[in-house]
């Protein structure tokens, strides 16, 4: 492929766009991490690289082959008209998506659940980090950013395809699922009535009225500029502030994030 201009270029390009993605079920995965975790877990139509990237990372190319994955080998002028800040390693891959009932169904112990977060950085980075920890599932609901956007791909790193993400969620419909499927659903904002210190020093045991971080627990994060609102909050069985000891005013949304489901794997393990 030596035409940056031609049509099959175009399209590739065009799957920045979520309303090509969804008009025709795919989408661009960029770099060569997530491409090599997408190479290894999803359903990948097509993948791109140029003669050094390919020699850069034979591992990508023989694991896409060995899944009859389509290789073609472009020029950098054609994988930088494809994607700019794909390292000149691109591939296609069919829409990822989860249900909750799916999620349910395997009997989760901790679940990430992003509500109304639009910045695709910290999307990805909030996959990412539930990924980390050992979270068995995220939910994005109906207001977040698409899981889709080329930006929120990046940002996971690949975890996009090591754990199930289900989007589109109601966030009611979604805490009382959880919490009927003996979850513990925890909200995390600034103006919470429990610290998650005081949580992890009684982690496992029956003290009244305070969430016990070692049960089952789906955490959920709010907006990254105005956190959850007030009927959101209301959705959760408790309220839980991240402690601030240092003169920052906040932690971001990834940040906090980090913090809360590790604070739980820790308690659960």
């Amino acid at each position: 492929m030596t035409n940056p201009r031609a049509e099959r270029v175009k399209a590739v390009r065009a799957l920045a766009g979520r309303s090509v993605r969804q008009r025709v079920g795919r989408f661009v995965v960029e770099g060569p991490q997530a491409v090599r975790e997408a190479v290894l877990a999803a359903d990948v139509h097509d993948l791109y690289v140029t003669g050094e990237s390919a020699r850069r990372y034979p591992e990508i190319v023989g694991a896409a082959r060995d899944r009859s994955i389509r290789v073609h080998e472009g020029t950098a002028e054609v994988l930088d008209a494809m994607s700019p800040d794909g390292q000149q390693v691109v591939a296609v891959a069919s829409l990822v998506g989860h249900t909750l009932e799916s999620v349910i169904a395997g009997a989760p112990t901790l679940v990430a659940v992003l509500a109304h977060v639009r910045d695709p950085g910290n999307a990805g980075s909030v996959i990412r980090a539930a990924d980390a920890a050992g979270a068995d599932a995220a939910v994005l609901t109906d207001e977040s950013v698409d899981v889709h956007n080329p930006k929120v791909v990046r940002s996971t790193a690949g975890s996009l395809f090591h754990l199930p993400v289900v989007t589109g969620a109601d966030l009611a419909t979604t805490a009382s699922a959880l919490r009927a499927s003996g979850l513990l659903v925890l909200a995390a904002d600034g103006i919470g009535t429990f610290d998650l210190d005081d949580l992890l020093d009684v982690a496992g045991s029956a003290e009244d009225g305070v969430p016990d971080l070692s049960r089952p627990t789906a955490w959920v994060f709010g907006n990254e500029a105005w956190g959850l609102r007030d009927e959101d909050r209301a959705l959760a069985d408790a309220v839980v502030r991240v402690p601030i000891r240092g003169r920052a005013e906040s932690l971001n949304l990834a940040t906090a994030a980090t913090v809360c489901l590790y604070a739980s794997s820790r308690a659960q393990r």
